[in-house]
């Protein structure tokens, strides 16, 4: 094994405490949940839970922030792979804009919970309370401390930068492959050129829309 497996290695070990000690103890569902997309633009929030197996740990599995888009995409496809079960929650833009975008990753939480075929034994959350009939553990930063909260970020980011992609070629000039619906410097000049679409938050840009 060389230097970078197992530095893979240690931290594939480092993520797996908390599952190990719940599979060890015969739960071997255990799910974790992550979003991405509060902060955009544009597009929608998505939450993704994953279960992941025991016995086939996917090496590289880490916080999705840390990884590069092509290590993302392939971790993605094994994640899916191997999954016990994975679901994966949108809300979008109007939904965001009626009820704030807390309310609006709340419900994309119980939605990817709800979305699930196979009944979690425990769920963790990175920092989202959630009120159900199971045990559950908001944990801060639980995407770089979960293997299972990582994977669901990983499964999140890939699935709405997805998104982000294909409005990039339905909205040509907005540059949403690049940016994903964030406030950069290039997507408020491309708003200040060529106007706030259908798929843009309203309630993020109150003081654009005030001044037309």
């Amino acid at each position: 094994m060389g230097v970078r497996e197992e530095k893979l290695q240690a931290r594939l070990d480092e993520m797996t405490v908390i599952e190990k000690a719940h599979w060890n103890a015969g739960e071997r569902y255990i799910a974790g949940l992550d979003e991405v997309g509060r902060g955009p633009l544009a597009g929608p929030v998505v939450v993704a839970c994953v279960i992941m197996p025991p016995d086939r740990l996917v090496m590289g599995v880490d916080d999705s922030k840390k990884l590069s888009e092509k290590r993302r995409g392939k971790l993605y496809e094994q994640i899916v792979e191997v999954a016990i079960d994975y679901s994966v929650c949108c809300v979008d833009e109007k939904q965001i804009d009626e009820i704030n975008i807390l309310n609006a990753t709340k419900q994309a939480f119980y939605g990817a919970l709800a979305g699930m075929r196979v009944a979690p034994d425990h769920v963790y959350t990175d920092a989202m309370p959630m009120e159900i009939d199971m045990p559950c553990h908001p944990v801060v930063k639980g995407d770089s401390k979960i293997y299972s909260v990582a994977a669901a970020s990983i499964v999140a980011k890939v699935t709405r930068d997805r998104i982000m992609q294909e409005y990039d070629e339905q909205y040509p000039g907005y540059q949403f492959a690049q940016h994903k619906g964030y406030g950069t410097k290039a997507h408020y000049e491309a708003i200040a050129q060529h106007g706030i679409l259908d798929i843009h938050r309203k309630s993020f840009l109150k003081k654009i829309l005030e001044r037309t």
